[in-house]
């Protein structure tokens, strides 16, 4: 299994700068700890896009996300676990959507952790799609608080790592994807 947290040389078929700046807006925001992790999946883009755009979906491959409620086209509500038990909620925005290939997003004011990222779908060969995740976020007590998280088994590195391990494992069996048109359907 591939995952990395380094660019494993898929090439970008869009503009070069453009996509990345747009995904990135929202993350300079944040100003916090950044994690970016990617993962070569055997699998067509398209099916790995809209899994993941049906939001509703993450919690079968994020160990950590108990929910995420659909509120609207661009609106999502969380619901995760943290240390010793206790649960964070938040509300996001998609800011940026580029089908089969970009879902960028951010938590709304308000949110216990403020956080932004994006999950890139890269044509790497024929079938075959490197995901990368970036993740930017603020945790409450800033580094200090993060490093008590990692003591209570709460590291979004390795989570995100895991949950890209999950996602390839699932879309790799045979797991069948839902039709497309239902897919879009569904996210409200």
């Amino acid at each position: 299994m591939a995952i990395s947290t380094n660019s494993t040389g898929a090439r970008m078929n869009e503009a070069p700068n453009r996509q990345h700046a747009k995904a990135n807006e929202a993350m300079a925001e944040i100003n916090g700890i950044r994690v970016e992790k990617s993962v070569i999946i055997n699998r067509d883009r398209a099916d790995l896009y809209y899994f993941w755009r049906n939001f509703r979906n993450l919690p079968r491959i994020m160990n950590h996300l108990e929910e995420v409620r659909v509120l609207s086209p661009t609106r999502s509500h969380w619901v995760a676990k943290a240390p010793v038990g206790t649960k964070v909620e938040w509300d996001a925005e998609v800011t940026h959507d580029q089908e089969n290939e970009l879902i960028a997003w951010r938590s709304l004011e308000g949110a216990t952790v403020a956080n932004a990222g994006s999950v890139r779908f890269l044509h790497f060969a024929e079938h075959v799609t490197e995901v990368r995740v970036s993740l930017e976020y603020a945790p409450p007590g800033g580094r200090l608080g993060a490093f008590i998280a990692t003591l209570f088994g709460e590291n979004p590195e390795q989570q995100i790592t895991e949950d890209l391990a999950q996602f390839k494992h699932m879309m790799e069996s045979d797991f069948k994807p839902i039709d497309k048109s239902v897919a879009s359907e569904e996210v409200i």
